[in-house]
C-alpha cells in the first residue's frame, strides 16, 4: 500500500521522533547550544595528563556529546528521509554533520596525549578518581593501539590525508550513482522495461527469461565500458588502505581493519577456509536451481527468479505484525513484550509515500526510542524485513538500556546476529505452520537464498577483496583484465560446473560498493552464520538460551564482540559455526529437491 501523500497517513503507521526532539524548533536550540562543544573539548588539551579529575570530566564531556549528537543526527536524518525532496532537513543533516566534523577536529589530541601516560600514572589515575574505573575498557582500547599510534605531528598529517583517502570511494559513488545509465531491456512481448540500479534485482526475479537475460546484458555492458576505469578507482582505494595500514605499522591492510572492532585475523580467513569446504552443498543447489527451472544451462541470469513459481504469499501490516509476534515467542516474556511496545508505541514509519527513501532500516541512539523506516508492500519479504528492523531496534533498545553511554553502541559484526535470528526463527515458523506443499517448498528456497547471498555471495566478495589487497600489497598491477580473471575463477569455484559462467559476470566486481568499505562483507557472512546457530540454540535448549541470548543483547560493547557471542552460546573464532550452518543448508537443499 502507497498513499499519495504523508499528510494522509494515519499517525499509527508513522513513527514518533519525538524521544529526539518535539520539534524543528526544539532540535535548531540544541544543534545551536552545541556548538560550543568544539572549544570545550579543545579546554582539555594538556589537561587530562596531568590531573585525572581533568580525564574523567573530558570523558563525561564526551559521553554527554555523544548523546546529544546521537539525537541531532537521528532526528536531521530521520526527518529528511520522510521526504527527499525538502531541502530543510538536507540542510539540517549537513549542519549535524558540520558540527561532527568540528568534535573529531577538536578531540584529535585525546590518543596521543593519553598514550603519552604511563601505566603507572594511569594506575595512581584510576586510585585517585575511582569513577574513571567506569572508562577503563574504553582507554585500554586506546593504550592496545599504542604500537599504531604516532606522533601528534604524523597523526595531524594522517588526518589531514582521510579526505583525499575518501576520493576513490567518492569517486566510485558519483560514476555508478550519477553517471552510469543502462539501456532498456526488452522482455519477450517486445516492451522495453527500465534497467536501473533499483530495478535490477525485480528483473532479475521476472519468470520472463528473455527479460532477464537482457537486463543482465543491458546492465554488465556499461560495466565493460567502464571496466578501465572502475578497475583504477579501486585500485586506487587498495593503495589508500596500503599507505595507512603501512603508516600505523600494520602487518597488512586485514590486520589494520579488523583491529578497529577487535576482530581476529582468524575468523576472516577461517570463514573463507569454511566456506570453500561447504562448496560442494552449494554447488548441488545451484544443480538443483537448474533442474527445478528446467533449463538445459544455468546462467547467472537465472540465480534470482523463484524457483516455485506461482506462488504469492500477501500480508495486511497488521498480519505480518501478528506473525512476527508468533514468530517470536521463543524468545520468551521480556523479549516479547518488546516487541509488542515497538508495535504499539510507533517505533515503525510502515508504508512508501512520494520522496520517503527507498529501502528499510532501523535507527536509534541513546537516551531515544529506536525506530524503523518500511516501504511495506505485503509480500513476505516485507514480513521478513519488519522482523529483521524489529531485532536491531531491539538490540539498540536494550544496549542502551543496560549500558553506559560509553558502551552502549556495538560493532557491525555482531549487529546482523540480532536481526537474522529473527529472520530464522520466522522461517522455522512458517515452516512449522504451514500445510500447503507449495508454499513449504517456496519458504524453502527463500531461506535458501538467503543463505546463498549472506554466507556465500558475501564470503566471495571477502575473498576477492583480500585477494586484490594482497596483489596491492605485493606491487602487482591491479587492471581491469587481472580483476576480471580472479573474479571469474572465485565464481567458477564458488557456483561450480552447474552455471554457465558468462564473460559478462566477470565485470561484476565494478558494480559492488562494499569493496569500497574496507573488509566491511565477511561481517555479514559471519552474522548470519553466528545467528543460525543461536536461533537453533534457542529452538533446543529454551529459556537457559533466551537468557544468554538476551545477556547479548544488554551487551553493547562492554566486551569484544567474539566474547559477547561466546557469552549467548556460539564460538565464532572457531569454523564449528560456519560448518553447522550450512550443513543446515546442505539439509535444506535436499528436503527442497524432495518438495518441489
Amino acid at each position: 500500500m502507497s498513499y499519495a501523500s504523508r499528510e494522509q497517513i494515519p499517525a499509527r503507521y508513522t513513527w514518533d521522533l519525538s524521544s529526539m526532539y518535539e520539534s524543528d524548533a526544539a532540535f535548531l536550540r540544541a544543534l545551536e547550544q552545541a556548538q560550543a562543544y568544539p572549544e570545550q573539548c579543545l579546554a582539555f588539551q594538556g589537561a587530562i595528563s596531568q590531573d585525572a579529575a581533568q580525564l574523567l570530566s573530558f570523558l563525561k564531556l564526551d559521553d554527554e556529546m555523544g548523546i546529544v549528537l546521537g539525537k541531532l543526527v537521528n532526528y536531521a536524518n530521520r526527518k529528511s528521509d520522510e521526504d527527499t525532496r525538502d531541502s530543510t532537513y538536507q540542510d539540517y543533516s549537513a549542519r549535524v554533520v558540520l558540527l561532527y566534523t568540528q568534535i573529531a577536529a577538536s578531540q584529535a589530541w585525546f590518543a596521543s596525549e593519553l598514550l603519552g601516560l604511563s601505566d603507572e600514572q594511569m594506575n595512581a589515575f584510576y586510585a585517585e578518581q575511582p569513577e574513571l574505573e567506569l572508562y577503563r575498557r574504553a582507554l585500554d582500547r586506546i593504550f592496545a593501539k599504542r604500537a599504531h599510534t604516532l606522533s601528534p605531528a604524523e597523526e595531524r598529517l594522517l588526518a589531514s590525508a582521510a579526505d583525499m583517502a575518501s576520493q576513490p570511494e567518492n569517486i566510485f559513488s558519483l560514476l555508478n550513482d550519477a553517471d552510469l545509465q543502462f539501456g532498456d531491456a526488452v522482455d519477450s512481448q517486445g516492451e522495453a522495461h527500465p534497467v536501473t540500479h533499483g530495478s535490477y534485482i525485480p528483473l532479475m526475479m521476472s519468470p520472463d527469461r528473455t527479460l532477464r537475460k537482457n537486463a543482465f546484458t543491458s546492465l554488465y555492458a556499461v560495466y565493460n565500458q567502464f571496466r578501465n576505469t572502475c578497475a583504477a578507482t579501486l585500485g586506487a582505494q587498495m593503495k589508500q588502505q596500503k599507505f595507512f595500514a603501512d603508516a600505523r605499522k600494520y602487518e597488512n591492510t586485514l590486520a589494520a581493519s579488523l583491529d578497529g572492532t577487535e576482530v581476529p585475523v582468524e575468523v576472516y580467513t577461517n570463514l573463507i577456509e569454511a566456506v570453500r569446504r561447504n562448496l560442494p552443498a552449494m554447488h548441488k543447489y545451484v544443480d538443483l536451481r537448474r533442474r527445478l527451472l528446467g533449463l538445459d544451462e544455468l546462467h547467472f541470469w537465472d540465480l534470482y527468479v523463484p524457483v516455485v513459481p506461482d506462488v504469492h504469499m500477501e500480508f495486511t501490516y497488521e498480519q505480518a505484525c501478528e506473525t512476527i509476534l508468533e514468530a517470536l515467542k521463543p524468545m520468551g516474556p521480556e523479549y516479547l513484550a518488546l516487541v509488542k511496545m515497538g508495535l504499539e508505541n510507533r517505533w515503525v514509519d510502515v508504508y512508501e509515500t512520494p520522496g520517503k527513501r527507498s529501502g528499510a532500516y532501523s535507527a536509534g541512539s541513546y537516551g531515544t526510542q529506536p525506530v524503523m523506516l518500511l516501504n511495506f508492500q505485503g509480500k513476505l519479504d516485507d514480513v521478513f524485513t519488519l522482523i529483521h528492523e524489529m531485532g536491531h531496534s531491539i538490540h539498540t533498545y536494550l544496549s542502551c538500556q543496560n549500558q553506559p553511554p560509553v558502551y552502549a553502541d556495538y560493532v557491525i559484526f555482531v549487529a546482523e546476529v540480532a536481526s537474522t535470528c529473527n529472520e530464522a526463527l520466522l522461517t522455522q515458523h512458517l515452516l512449522q505452520t504451514t500445510t500447503d506443499e507449495r508454499e513449504r517448498a517456496y519458504i524453502l528456497n527463500h531461506f535458501l537464498e538467503q543463505f546463498r547471498g549472506t554466507i556465500y555471495r558475501q564470503c566471495m566478495f571477502a575473498e576477492f577483496e583480500l585477494k586484490v589487497n594482497e596483489m596491492a600489497a605485493a606491487g602487482q598491477g591491479i587492471t581491469a583484465d587481472a580483476l576480471c580473471e580472479l573474479y571469474r575463477q572465485l565464481n567458477e569455484d564458488y557456483y561450480g560446473p552447474g552455471i554457465q559462467v558468462d564473460d559478462d559476470i566477470a565485470v561484476e566486481w565494478a558494480r559492488i560498493p562494499h569493496f569500497y568499505y574496507q573488509y566491511y562483507v565477511y561481517q555479514y557472512a559471519t552474522g548470519f552464520a553466528a545467528a543460525i546457530a543461536l536461533s537453533q540454540r534457542i529452538l533446543t535448549q529454551g529459556a537457559s538460551a533466551v537468557s544468554d541470548y538476551l545477556g547479548f543483547l544488554k551487551g553493547g560493547c562492554s566486551k569484544t564482540p567474539i566474547e559477547l557471542l561466546r557469552g549467548a552460546g556460539v564460538d565464532m573464532s572457531r569454523a564449528e559455526p560456519i560448518d553447522a550452518a550450512l550443513g543446515w543448508f546442505d539439509q535444506l537443499v535436499d528436503e527442497l529437491a524432495q518438495l518441489a
